[in-house]
């Protein structure tokens, strides 16, 4: 689509084109001007002093001869004298068919014609360039040698309708004569002017072009030709680069009033007082009630004869700005460049990349327009190749619209039942935090409910065993999503859930702690619920473990879940187990310990270490029984004195003083814990161990 609109741009990308590059040439700022090149302005103190438009012909040949004098090289009329004088005393005469002798009265016309031979004065005429239904009896005059090299059977230069010569121009052979037509843009402006017109069969130059013609003293003018369009012109050997109709881009000094503008009632009174040898000249006007002001790029208000003026100066100095043959390639490649780099970069990337990219871009795109016009004369289009990376940024901005909010549907699939609503909102907000198979150093939590085969086979209908567990899952699953957690699966009546995944949460250990604790205490009431309705009380363990595991997205194709694998996991599940062997409520890995940033808040009893099934190294285990200002479980700080005294002469091998001490314990605390230890120590002393290590060994699940 925008190769098309590159070959057949639309009206208002066209104009949109030549507006960009108007402001291009504002932004460049005045140049400097061919000082040999002046305008003899018909200006409005002319026109107070010698009188109204238009002047005697007597005047303007005065005018012409005070040039001349004054070593003016060219002469150029920005002015068609199109009617007879009717100031002329003879025409006075002829008019009111008085019986005088009117041969020996002055003619004006004639005075004009002589001054036009006797100085190097090049004519300005007009062309009718729409069909007025009138017909012209000569056509105009040229010296030039005009020479078209594959001229085709049509081409596109400009076909007036008619001319609307000068009346010395039809009744002196062989005058130099240009046309003054400055044909603007669709909106007015003026920003080329067509240097050659075919007008029956001939081609006539402009005024602008016979002057410089004159002035760089070529012979011939030669169109060059491919197929039906101008390639180029050429001035003998000098080169000047057109369009496909033959019009020049004139590349303007500046605003209005560049060039030196001498009064014409000054020539007339002064002559002396300027220095004009060698100088080419233009005599036009500046004055708005001659109607020649023209809109450009630069000045709304502009002088049609400084139009003639820049063009002279641009071919004088080889000064040109112009859309070269090849730019069409070049553009078609920055559209290529754009099309393929831009997908790759914009599309992939996030929409404020993308924005900063295309920002990036377009900014490229006119500062190289910038400099190839202000700097080298060349101008390629913009606005195409800008349209094209807006569209770009349009359709990654859709694009990345639509991976988001697909990737934020995926995430509330996954996580609107794992996670809190809070979580939920901030994993919308920061979709990258969701890695597939990433390490994460989380704490793992595992729960069951305590003998719930026999649970199930007491209560005897579904209907109720669903609505009892579903009750229990609601509860225990609000504690742990309100505490940050994240769900990993329901297995029948057992949770596993995790913290620190996937959101970050420097207390992990201390939420899912206090997560525990929570369900522990809202079970008790809601036991107390299930007893008044006739219902069974529940008992669960608890069992926590920290360390690295992977987590992400984990499945096939087909079904996938996000959940987390690995050792640390596991032991976290041989954690929950070992509630069964210690009948414990919460039981927590040494790990876990020692990530706890407030463990002053609770209350801990050593477990001792344990070779777990599964574990090739022996773990330290610790009960919670509770906050310490609310434990569910008396203990001392005697206790725990003995304890660690009991455990270090067990892991020791002191198995007799061992006893002692856990006899003691269980005399004064009895603790299902240490009958166990007993009943160790009992069997390390009958049965003494080998390599023993200090610990114990769990032989299930």
């Amino acid at each position: 689509m925008f190769s098309v609109l590159q070959l057949y741009p639309p009206q208002i990308l066209s104009t949109f084109e030549l507006k960009l590059n108007d402001q291009m040439l504002t932004i460049r700022g005045q140049q400097p001007v061919d000082p040999r090149i002046a305008i003899i302005d018909i200006d409005e103190r002319s026109l107070q002093e010698i009188g109204q438009w238009p002047w005697p012909r007597n005047r303007v040949a005065e005018l012409l001869l005070n040039l001349r004098d004054s070593g003016v090289a060219i002469i150029g009329l920005d002015i068609v004298f199109a009617e007879p004088d009717n100031a002329s005393p003879r025409r006075i005469l002829q008019n009111l068919n008085l019986p005088l002798d009117i041969e020996a009265l002055p003619d004006y016309d004639e005075i004009l014609n002589e001054a036009i031979v006797e100085t190097p004065t090049v004519l300005g005429y007009v062309f009718v360039m729409e069909n007025d239904q009138l017909v012209s009896d000569h056509s105009p005059d040229s010296h030039a040698i005009i020479l078209e090299s594959n001229k085709p059977s049509h081409s596109l230069v400009l076909k007036p309708h008619r001319p609307i010569l000068s009346l010395p121009q039809t009744h002196i052979e062989g005058l130099f004569s240009g046309y003054i037509n400055t044909l603007p843009d669709i909106d007015g402006t003026i920003r080329h002017l067509p240097l050659v017109m075919e007008y029956d069969g001939s081609i006539y130059p402009s005024l602008a072009m016979e002057i410089a013609r004159l002035g760089v003293g070529a012979q011939r003018i030669q169109l060059k030709y491919h197929h039906q369009f101008v390639e180029n012109l050429l001035l003998d050997s000098l080169e000047i680069p057109t369009d496909i109709y033959g019009r020049l881009a004139v590349n303007y000094r500046g605003p209005s009033f560049q060039y030196p503008y001498i009064s014409a009632v000054d020539i007339l009174t002064r002559p002396e007082a300027f220095s004009l040898e060698g100088s080419v000249v233009l005599v036009g006007t500046s004055a708005a009630g001659l109607l020649d002001l023209r809109s450009t790029p630069l000045d709304s208000v502009y002088p049609g004869v400084e139009v003639h003026a820049t063009v002279i100066d641009n071919i004088l100095n080889q000064d040109f700005i112009s859309k070269p043959s090849w730019s069409l390639g070049v553009d078609f490649i920055t559209l290529l460049i754009i099309a393929t780099g831009g997908t790759f970069i914009l599309c992939l990337s996030s929409t404020l990349v993308s924005a900063f990219l295309a920002l990036i871009g377009l900014m490229l795109l006119l500062v190289l327009h910038y400099y190839l016009l202000s700097q080298q004369g060349l101008i390629f289009t913009t606005l195409t190749p800008s349209l094209l990376l807006i569209n770009h940024f349009v359709l990654g901005t859709l694009l990345n619209h639509h991976q988001d909010q697909k990737q934020k549907n995926f995430i509330r699939q996954r996580f609107e039942r794992k996670v809190s609503k809070e979580i939920v909102d901030e994993l919308l907000t920061h979709p990258n935090l969701m890695l597939e198979g990433s390490e994460r150093y989380i704490t793992i939590f595992f729960s069951d409910i305590r003998g719930f085969t026999q649970l199930s086979e007491s209560i005897g209908s579904a209907r109720e065993l669903v609505t009892l567990l579903n009750r229990y899952m609601s509860c225990m699953i609000d504690r742990i999503t309100h505490k940050n957690g994240t769900i990993d699966k329901l297995i029948g009546d057992a949770i596993m859930a995790y913290w620190n995944a996937p959101m970050d949460d420097a207390q992990h250990a201390d939420h899912a702690l206090s997560s525990a604790i929570e369900q522990i205490q809202a079970l008790k009431q809601l036991n107390a619920d299930f007893v008044n309705e006739g219902l069974p009380a529940l008992s669960i363990g608890i069992g926590l473990n920290t360390g690295i595991a992977i987590v992400g997205e984990m499945g096939s194709q087909d079904r996938s879940d996000y959940t987390c694998i690995g050792d640390e996991v596991n032991l976290a599940s041989r954690t929950e187990g070992l509630c069964k062997y210690f009948k414990s409520q919460l039981i927590l890995t040494e790990s876990t310990y020692g990530e706890l940033q407030q463990k002053d808040l609770y209350l801990f009893r050593p477990l001792g270490l344990l070779n777990v099934k599964g574990k090739s190294h022996p773990v330290k285990f610790y009960e919670c029984l509770g906050l310490t200002s609310q434990p569910w479980q008396s203990y001392s700080e005697e206790e725990d004195r003995c304890l660690n005294i009991a455990l270090e002469a067990f892991q020791t091998g002191c198995f007799q003083q061992a006893l002692t001490h856990f006899a003691r314990l269980d005399e004064l605390y009895s603790q299902h814990l240490y009958q166990l230890y007993i009943q160790h120590c009992l069997e390390a002393i009958n049965y003494p161990p080998n390599n023993f290590n200090g610990t114990l060994t769990m032989t299930e699940k």
